[in-house]
């Protein structure tokens, strides 16, 4: 899979895996209270996403609708592994100790931890 996304077709990804398939103007509407972009840095948007499939589209009428092809798990994932080779070497072990040193952790997320490591050794 490997598609790189930027920032900003992120945003688009995210308002096509809450609901698909859209038309531009659908994606321009949803994105308005978020980004004061224009219909046109939308399409080009949608251009780039396409260009790298990360969406498809198909005619309906006079207009696209957008679909993604990537789903938001196997996109989570790979940017995951990625966030994790390039900066921890590959380990995840060090990324949960810079995270756990670095913020409040709760008593709750503490708890989450914990279950998560005893469901992982199950």
């Amino acid at each position: 899979m490997a598609v790189k996304i930027s920032e900003a077709e992120l945003e688009i990804m995210e308002i096509l895996w809450r609901r698909s398939p859209l038309s531009a103007a659908e994606v321009a509407e949803r994105v308005h209270g978020e980004r004061d972009w224009s219909m046109q840095t939308v399409k080009t948007l949608l251009s780039r996403l396409a260009a790298k499939s990360a969406v498809s589209h198909e005619r309906d009428g006079r207009r696209f609708r957008y679909s993604p092809t990537v789903g938001r798990d196997d996109y989570v994932t790979e940017e995951s592994r990625r966030l994790v080779d390039r900066l921890f070497g590959g380990r995840v072990s060090p990324l949960v100790a810079h995270l756990a040193k670095r913020e409040d952790l709760s008593a709750k997320d503490i708890d989450e931890i914990e279950q998560l490591l005893k469901d992982l050794r199950s």
